[in-house]
Parts: C-alpha cells; structure tokens; sequence
C-alpha cells in the first residue's frame, strides 16, 4: 500500500465499531493523563497537525494538583520555575505567592487550557483501564472504565510519579468509626476539624503541610513519624502585585536555562567540593543557601554533598542545628533532628515547610515516633490508632502514607504488547525502560515523568517540555519515513538499567530507604528509580540517540 496514501487514509478518522458493539474512535494519539505533561503533549501534538486526545480521570486539568485538595498543599518549587516556558502564558498571569497553593495551582491550569484551547480536545472522568497492542494494524486499543474504545498509533502515559495512593495494610482499618482519610482524596467541600482531634501519619511533604494547617484548628494534633523529615524554610513571600519574583523581560532566560540545570530549575551545584573551603567560608555558604528559602540548600550547594558521606555529613549537622535551635523540647528534637545522622541528607525526597518546627511547641500538638525504635502502629481500633505503647483515640485520622511513586500509575492499566505479557508483570522485578520514556517490547508507547528518567529531581514543567518535544519530533520522524512502528532493543534497555544503577551507585542515593528507591512499598524490588545524572545529561542522552537515527530502538 502506498504509505502517502495510507497516511491521509489514517487521519481521516473514520470510526468504526468494536466485536462489542462499542464505537472505535481512531487517533493518531491518546494522550493519558492532566498534569503539566499531558497538557504540553496535548497542545504540541495537535499544533502540528496530528489527530489527537487528551483523557483524564479527574474532571478538571492539574494532575496531582487536582487531586491534592488538603489543607496547605501547594508547590515547594518557586515560581517563575514552575509554569510553561510559553509567553502566550506568562506575559499577562502573575502569582500571588512564590509558592503557590493548590486553588492557584489549579487556576493556572484553567488559564493554559483558554489560551491553549485545550478542553474541545480533553475528555475528562475517564479512566484507562486497558490498552493491547496488535502488531497487524501496528495499533493500539485502549478501553476505559466505561467501555469506550480507542485505536490509536501511539499511546502518551503520563500519569505521574502520584497516581496510585499507598495506604498500609493495618489491621482494623474498617473498624475506625471516626473519618478515615488519604489526602489526595480530601472532601472537595473542606470537613470542619476545628477543635477535632487528628492524627496526622506520615512526615513526608504532604504530612508536613497537613499538620502546619491543623496545628492552628484541631483541639489536639498528633503526628506520628517514621522517619525524620530533613524539610528546609519554605521562605514564603506574599508578591505585592503586580510585582512578582522577577521582571518578565528575564524570564526568557530563566526558561532556557532550566535545561541547563541539574535539577530543572535556574541554579546547579556549586563548582567546589566541600572541603575545599575552609569551615568559615562553608559555614558562610550554608547560611546563604539556607536563606534563599527553597532547594539552593539541597541542589545549589557543594557538587559533592550527595556523593561524599563526609560532605553529606557536614550539610547534615548544618541542618541539625539549625533546626534544633527552633525546637523547645530535646525529647522531641531528638526525633526531629536526631544528634546521629539518620540517613544521608538529601536522599529523601526534600520537603519544604513554614515554620513546620515550630508547631511541636505549641501545647496542642504531640508527636509520636513510630520507628522501629519507637512505638510502632499495630493497628487502627473504633476509637483511634493502637502502638505497641497505647491506644489513641481520635475523631479524624489523616493517612499521609504516600503513593507507589514512579511505576505504581503506569502499573494499575492493563498494558499489554504483542507477546500478551502485561507491562505490570514485565516489571515485576523491577522497572525496565529505554532512556525512562519506554519500554521494550511495548511499540509505539511512551511516557513522562515516569521511572529512570530525572522525574522526581526534575522540575515538573521542565521535564514536560524537553520529554514532551522529545515525543513530538519522535512522531515527525516516524511521519516523513513512513514508518508504522518503534520498539526500544531489549539489549538497549538492559544498557540502560545498568547506567541507572551506575549512576547511582556513585551517590549516596542507595544507601536509603525511600520512595525514590521503591522501599515504602511493601514487596517492591529495591532499586533506583530515578536518573541521578541531572537533567543536562539526560537531555543530551535522548537527544543524541534521536539524532543518530533513534539509536537503541527498531524502526519499521
């Protein structure tokens, strides 16, 4: 058939009808999921001439910000950083705060889907529960929850690192006759918890936030911690508008230089190991980057803290003492911010908090340490939460435990390529990609944000973008060859793992528990499932192997 032919056929769109009498609607794409990569993929696909669409199981744009509802969930990365590099978007929007909430988050997402005209193209509370591969057609059908029916060339993930909830299997969950609740499922209409008691479990970043909020309404807050947060001063500022972070004539700048950074934002690393300063002139750094008020601390700081246990040692007693100095109680800072070094500064995920610290001294707050040196939950009860130590009672109890990061959203679809395996037990063992935005043995199918990509050390928007851009001119070189169908190699992908366990096995990373490694999740394989060689690095890596004919996959 000739393939000039066979295009203009295919993006005709002609739908047709399933074995089950279900419509097929026929894409050049489908585009899975609402958050920053989505939309991009949504705007810069279309724009280029490709019938396409954009599903999402919630029923407004956002992604994890329209899911994440709670009491002071907002962004920890600054504003100019966290938004779209186009000047359609920025040139006339302003920021009330440098880190913005959730209610602004999701107000930014309503004005790029205006400008961007995106909403005659979304369909929203649609769930993808299934998509198999057939080699004949070189397609993909895709079916949701409500038996509507795809057949597409490509399928776009991009779920996000927070799609699927974790709560632990404690005994007498059910049993809890007060309100049981995990934050991304937060009431749309705000429950009253003035002079409640609540139980906050769980100190990662949404913890944190939680329990800021609460401190200032519950009669009695409790926070129950695994683990140390090692969280930095947000720094919050309220912009006096229209004044914001910076004048709009730099932030072309700002935006290009995003690419150039380890982390996706505007600063990198210092040129400099830690001891190459004196313990002056270090000291005089920290207290620098410690004022700035966002990640410079974690990510502007000594290129070797997260690489040298005594580098990482010294950012850690910084962080000790700073934080201790704030915290009444030396039982409690001793759980806070223990004297010994629990874990290597930096890799857990970085928290930031507005005086989070200094809630534990206020008399209506506790704080429970359920570490295996501590008092650990055994269980919920009717009234409340049990430890090894005693019952608690309690009229809410908030179960800030955290998601299946990285693969658990990609994994809750039914995916299946043409040898009939499903994608959930291909990486049944661990996570198998090709440069963190495929996999083998699953054609024409591509995600962001996802695992062995930056991802969670990337910013959002950034790596929307450079993945996103990726996508598109993978699909214009597919086009102008004529080409039905790209597979990553299964030796390439192997390659690949490898270099994700090399590079990480130079930093400190594996050395600690932690979603980025896939610990929290009970039966998980512990590995890295993040690219711990900076964005830069990465940017080059995918971008070569698309220059040199898309180096690693099969093309046909």
């Amino acid at each position: 058939m000739d393939h000039t032919v066979e295009l203009k056929f295919s993006s005709l769109n002609l739908n047709a009808n399933d074995a089950n009498g279900n419509q097929v609607q026929e894409l050049d794409a489908l585009v899975v999921g609402a958050g920053f990569g989505g939309v991009y993929q949504l705007k810069v696909i279309r724009d280029a001439g490709y019938k396409v669409k954009l599903v999402e199981h919630g029923d407004d744009y956002g992604g994890v910000w329209y899911w994440n509802r709670y009491p002071g969930a907002r962004v920890d990365s600054s504003i100019p950083h966290y938004e779209f590099s186009d000047p359609k978007l920025w040139k006339d929007w302003t920021w009330k705060q440098r880190f913005p909430g959730g209610p602004e988050l999701r107000a930014y997402f309503a004005h790029v889907a205006d400008l961007w005209d995106l909403r005659k193209d979304t369909q929203f509370n649609t769930f993808v529960s299934s998509a198999t591969w057939n080699d004949s057609e070189a397609r993909w059908t895709v079916k949701t929850k409500a038996a509507e029916v795809y057949k597409v060339k490509y399928l776009l993930l991009n779920t996000g690192f927070a799609a699927k909830r974790y709560i632990p299997d404690w005994k007498g969950i059910d049993s809890f006759k007060g309100t049981f609740l995990h934050p991304s499922y937060w009431p749309h209409e705000e429950p009253d918890l003035k002079g409640k008691r609540v139980a906050v479990i769980g100190t990662g970043s949404t913890g944190i936030q939680i329990a800021q909020e609460l401190s200032k309404v519950a009669s009695q807050l409790t926070v129950f911690q695994r683990t140390p947060n090692m969280s930095l001063p947000m720094a919050q500022v309220e912009y006096d508008l229209p004044k914001q972070a910076l004048p709009k004539s730099e932030y072309p700048n700002l935006f290009a230089g995003r690419n150039d950074s380890f982390s996706g934002f505007s600063f990198n690393f210092l040129p400099r190991s830690t001891f190459e300063d004196t313990p002056e002139e270090r000291q005089k750094t920290y207290e620098g980057l410690w004022s700035k008020g966002d990640f410079e601390f974690w990510l502007a700081t000594y290129y070797d803290m997260l690489f040298d246990p005594k580098a990482n040692g010294e950012a850690y007693k910084f962080w000790r003492d700073k934080t201790r100095a704030r915290i009444n109680e030396s039982k409690v800072a001793d759980i806070l911010a223990p004297i010994e070094q629990p874990y290597a500064f930096g890799c857990k995920r970085i928290s930031l908090e507005d005086e989070y610290f200094e809630i534990y001294n206020k008399p209506n707050v506790s704080l429970v340490d359920i570490s295996n040196k501590g008092t650990p939950i055994q269980g919920l009860t009717e009234k409340g939460i049990k430890t090894t130590d005693k019952e608690y009672e309690f009229d809410f109890i908030v179960c800030a435990t955290g998601y299946d990061a990285i693969t658990g959203g990609l994994r809750q679809i039914d995916i299946r390529g043409p040898s009939g395996e499903s994608l959930s037990d291909y990486w049944k063992a661990g996570a198998k990609t090709y440069l963190g935005l495929t996999v083998s043995g699953f054609p024409n199918m591509f995600f962001t944000y996802g695992p062995q990509a930056p991802t969670a050390l990337c910013n959002g928007p950034t790596c929307a973008e450079l993945q996103g851009n990726w996508i598109l001119n993978m699909m214009n070189h597919m086009k102008e060859n004529s080409l039905k169908k790209i597979d990553a190699q299964k030796e390439s992908e192997a390659q690949y793992k490898e270099l994700i366990w090399k590079l990480a096995n130079v930093s400190l990373l594996p050395t600690v528990d932690s979603w980025y490694m896939g610990t929290n999740i009970p039966g998980k394989p512990r590995e890295p499932l993040i690219y711990l060689g900076g964005v830069p690095t990465y940017y080059k890596t995918i971008n070569e192997a698309a220059a040199n004919g898309y180096t690693g996959f099969s093309l046909s």
